[in-house]
């Protein structure tokens, strides 16, 4: 038992002294640590992007809490629809640090901490800042994917407890990058999830970030305080990897476009190939059905919802609300000019890509644009016919 133990004690007492030396070089031995935890992308789309929290030790008394602005009421009888609205509520809340790690461990995600230069004035700003938002009164904030989550509530900690000499460091290096960008990248092995989200998302995500942007991803706010000066001197003194990282396949096949690529050679096969003609009208509608609904989901999310990046969506120039009602629409002057309209709105959705007024996920759609284009010059074409 004992040559068991032995090493492990060896390890603790090393690492002890390590701490002990360094709070003593530091100037004296000081009561608390903090620093920061950046954690790994997950399989759950919920966890693509990573999380950031707060890692607080008081030595004294022998607690290792993490204070985390990432969770929320999933039992909440609303949850849906106010996450849907937008007004979903966040919360900020306090754990053990054991417990904090095991639920990631568990699921492959890597931890890194960050350990930060702090003196003890320095620290009990930062803890009082986390005590005053932890209040019920304050704990609670509405969530907001690129401007308020996780990251950027960490983010805004130190400069509104720091000195005027703390600067975050380079995160860009200089490169032009959109939020749209950095999303996709992250959603490169969830094609489906990124085709959904690059859709619903408008063209406020095509705007260029700068570094303080940018943060709002974990992955970014760690190279900023690994960068990040104050006082002169390096903020991040230290940081380690707490636990390993699951290997995940490498899984990047695009098959939203392959399945968009049959539906293009659907629509052809039932427009050409004399037998199957008879399912044009049919094929037809539940493309203008489809895409129709996906129109009515934009616009709904533009201007009856609180997500500031789903406004000016120019995807509805290619999924046109009215699609789903022209299908029920016997009138042929009607259709004539609704028909005549959509086909101007393909083009201008491919003027809104070429003129960089918004990114459209053309890369996957560009197959169900054409299949579109067909299937309203068929339908234009057949309403002027006598």
């Amino acid at each position: 038992m004992i040559k068991i133990l032995l090493p492990w004690l060896l390890l603790l007492l090393t690492a002890s002294g390590v701490w002990a030396q360094a709070d003593t070089a530091a100037g004296g031995n000081r009561q608390y640590r903090i620093s920061m935890l950046t954690c790994g992308t997950g399989d759950e789309l919920y966890s693509s992007f990573g999380h950031t929290a707060v890692r607080v030790i008081d030595s004294v008394n022998g607690t290792d809490i993490v204070y985390n602005y990432g969770t929320f009421d999933f039992n909440d009888p609303d949850f849906y629809t106010k996450f849907t609205m937008g007004k979903l509520l966040y919360f900020l809340d306090a754990e053990a640090f054991d417990r904090f790690l095991y639920s990631y461990t568990r699921e492959g995600r890597r931890v890194t901490e960050q350990v930060l230069q702090l003196d003890p004035a320095d620290t009990k700003r930062i803890r009082a800042f986390l005590e005053t938002n932890l209040l019920p009164a304050n704990r609670a904030y509405r969530y907001d994917f690129l401007f308020d989550n996780c990251a950027t509530r960490v983010r805004d900690i130190f400069p509104a407890t720091l000195d005027p000499s703390f600067h975050f460091g380079p995160v860009l290096d200089g490169k032009r990058r959109s939020y749209r960008e950095v999303i996709d990248q992250y959603l490169a092995k969830k094609p489906w999830q990124r085709l959904g989200i690059d859709m619903i998302l408008g063209r406020p995500v095509d705007a260029p970030m700068n570094d303080l942007h940018a943060m709002f991803l974990p992955d970014y706010l760690y190279a900023g305080l690994q960068n990040a000066r104050y006082r002169g001197k390096a903020f991040v003194t230290s940081q380690v990897l707490l636990n390993g990282k699951k290997a995940r396949p490498a899984f990047r096949m695009n098959t939203p476009l392959l399945v968009f690529s049959f539906v293009l050679l659907l629509v052809l096969a039932v427009h050409v190939v004399p037998l199957l003609r008879r399912f044009r009208k049919a094929v037809g509608t539940v493309l203008l059905l489809m895409t129709g609904l996906i129109g009515v989901q934009l616009l709904f999310m533009w201007f009856f919802t609180n997500h500031q990046s789903c406004a000016y969506n120019w995807n509805v120039l290619w999924a046109m609300p009215l699609n789903a009602f022209i299908i029920f629409t016997k009138n042929q002057r009607v259709k004539k000019y609704y028909f005549l309209f959509a086909i101007g709105g393909l083009m201008a959705a491919l003027i809104v890509q070429l003129t960089g007024i918004q990114q459209l996920p053309l890369k996957e759609i560009a197959p169900l644009l054409a299949a579109l284009g067909i299937i309203y010059l068929y339908n234009f074409k057949n309403s002027i016919s006598p």
